[in-house]
């Protein structure tokens, strides 16, 4: 199917018939998309017909790392009174001048607020109040002097080792929030802080964007799942758990469809359980070879492919399509991806990620980029992208270096796991020289941590 396993290249296009003639059947297949396209053009192909999915509701508990889709606004004041930040003692400023460590003031203890309780009763001059963190401040008092920064007495008397400033560790009423205000807006990334906000705000549920849903589809009678016997020439069918595995890590839920054999029958039974998805992604490849089926089963089903081929490396058969004739709603979308591991696994980041990230309602939809330096020359024909795999690693001034992990083939997964970053090696430049800036794509936030765990 979608790949190039078999060294597929492309299949099947509106007025497709029988030939022949590999040549003209080639011709007639590609005649009706666009082929060769660049990055940044297939980029805009795609998010053009992508759409922001609709609102579910979820528990907040539940709503860790997706996007908000409404507004969010306080009902409350928080806090609702002036309240202690510490653990200590509520006193009047004016009866602690002087204090010191060698000369500290002693005042009666008058009474206890607990965290919780209502501060009903008002603190006279010479007293203090004992108090903890969260509790109101009660009348009379206007700052609070830490337990620290005290020595309990006999008697009820506490000694004040300090000379307070007014205010001093007193949270002012609305300090956080007022009733009315607006707080949270559509689009923000649910994160702890924002689901603690909304549970300090008594939301136990909450308005977010859905999660795409992912029919993942293998294809090939050569292909066999991890467990099956790999003997006389078949291939574990390795690409499906990294797809998955890239579904999961950016929230989508991926749905395996199996492995689909060369066969239109098959493959139409297998499509046909992902039309419900949002989005379905093969990496078995639209292509010309006598046993590649996907794309008239995709054109019986209604699928209208938009391009085939973009000029990058690894990763040139690249196919993408949809359903329906909305032009801002082609879902399901249909991603077809080379067979080769790597290329299938840069191709989803580069394209299917962006995507599903618009669908979750993300404004952010592409990884970060840095800069760094080359560690050692590269070179390439021009022509085409390169995203070259490099390790980040940092030297002795703290600047990060990017070096090549290895072997660049796309059937090379293990270059692909030892790579922190993804390097931008634009199409019309052949080299690259050792020292030069360079722009990478970052795959591994943890290179952004330093040289220690800690401060």
């Amino acid at each position: 199917m979608w790949g190039c396993p078999k060294n597929r290249h492309s299949s099947g296009l509106a007025g497709w018939r029988q030939t022949s003639d590999p040549g003209a059947l080639t011709a007639l297949r590609l005649a009706a998309v666009r082929t060769g396209l660049s990055v940044s053009e297939a980029h805009h192909a795609i998010l053009g017909v992508t759409p922001v999915l609709g609102a579910e509701t979820l528990t907040t508990r539940g709503a860790q790392g997706r996007v908000l889709a409404e507004p969010v606004f306080s009902d409350r004041t928080l806090p609702p009174a002036d309240c202690s930040a510490m653990d200590g003692y509520a006193v009047r400023c004016a009866d602690l001048a002087g204090a010191s460590a060698s000369s500290p003031v002693w005042l009666r203890v008058a009474f206890e607020v607990p965290a919780g309780a209502q501060a009903d009763r008002t603190l006279e001059s010479q007293q203090a109040a004992r108090i903890f963190t969260g509790a109101p401040i009660p009348p009379g008092a206007d700052t609070v002097v830490k337990q620290e920064d005290t020595d309990a007495g006999e008697g009820g008397r506490v000694a004040f080792r300090v000379e307070p400033g007014s205010r001093d560790h007193v949270r002012d009423t609305g300090e956080d929030l007022r009733s009315g205000d607006r707080v949270l807006e559509p689009g923000r990334v649910l994160g702890s802080a924002e689901l603690g906000l909304l549970a300090s705000l008594g939301r136990s549920v909450v308005a977010v964007r859905q999660a795409p849903r992912v029919a993942i589809l293998s294809g090939g009678d050569e292909l066999v799942e991890p467990d099956g016997d790999p003997s006389g020439g078949r291939i574990v069918s390795s690409n499906s758990y990294t797809l998955a595995a890239q579904c999961r890590e950016i929230g989508a839920e991926p749905i395996y469809l199996g492995i689909a054999r060369d066969d239109p029958d098959d493959i139409e039974v297998h499509l046909r359980a992902g039309m419900r998805a949002d989005c379905i992604v093969s990496s078995a490849g639209v292509s010309v070879g006598d046993h590649d089926h996907v794309r008239p089963v995709l054109e019986k089903l209604g699928c209208r492919l938009e391009f085939w081929g973009v000029e990058m490396k690894p990763g040139y058969p690249l196919a993408f399509g949809g359903f329906g004739d909305d032009p801002s709603d082609r879902r399901p979308l249909v991603f077809g991806l080379p067979g080769n591991p790597v290329s299938a696994s840069v191709t989803f980041d580069q394209f299917v990620r962006p995507a599903l990230r618009k669908m979750m309602g993300h404004k952010t939809l592409f990884r970060p980029t840095i800069r760094a330096r080359l560690g050692e020359g590269l070179e390439k024909k021009a022509g085409r992208l390169h995203f070259v795999r490099v390790r980040l690693d940092r030297d002795e001034a703290g600047e990060l270096v990017a070096s090549s992990t290895g072997s660049q083939s796309s059937g090379v997964l293990t270059s692909l796991t030892a790579a922190q970053g993804l390097l931008i090696f634009p199409a019309d430049e052949t080299s690259l020289v050792a020292g030069q800036s360079v722009i990478v794509q970052v795959l591994d936030n943890d290179v952004f941590g330093g040289h220690s765990a800690g401060f």
